[in-house]
């Protein structure tokens, strides 16, 4: 049997807004929201991303809420996105934290009358960082672990 560990009303109530931070996150992708996805990370944010998980090298890093715009407007090639959020963890310590969570993120592209859909299993690797009681990510990093593609 697994052993349970109690935790204070307060680390739960800041286990579910984590949550709910990168599920938001997937929401406004999928709804092709950049200003609401821009919205969950801190002025000073830092995001990276590596399209082969396995380099060292990021194919591309930004820092600053303003320069999410461009990446997040990147979805709108899609006909249509469906991110599916898995487990995570999540480790707190007062106002900051870090965590992993997994997606498996579905885009349908269009080609004339030829439609693909890739699908990208992605991990991500957060620090986030609690302001005037709310949560944002101040860092996420963004791996690509593998990617499918095939015609639907």
């Amino acid at each position: 049997m697994a052993v349970h560990t109690r935790i204070s009303p307060e680390e739960a109530a800041d286990r579910l807004a984590l949550r709910e931070l990168v599920d938001a996150y997937a929401h406004y992708a999928d709804r092709r929201d950049a200003k609401g996805q821009m919205a969950l990370f801190t002025e000073d944010t830092h995001f990276v991303v590596y399209m082969n998980a396995k380099s060292d090298i990021p194919s591309q890093e930004l820092q600053g809420r303003d320069a999410l715009a461009p990446v997040f407007d990147n979805l709108n090639q899609y006909e249509a996105t469906t991110h599916f959020n898995g487990h995570s963890t999540v480790v707190l310590d007062g106002a900051e934290a870090t965590g992993v969570s997994y997606c498996l993120a579905h885009h349908v592209l269009v080609h004339g009358s030829e439609r693909s859909l890739m699908i990208a299993s992605i991990r991500y690797l957060d620090r986030f960082t609690k302001l005037d009681g709310i949560w944002y990510f101040a860092q996420r990093r963004l791996y690509v672990d593998w990617i499918e593609t095939r015609a639907l």
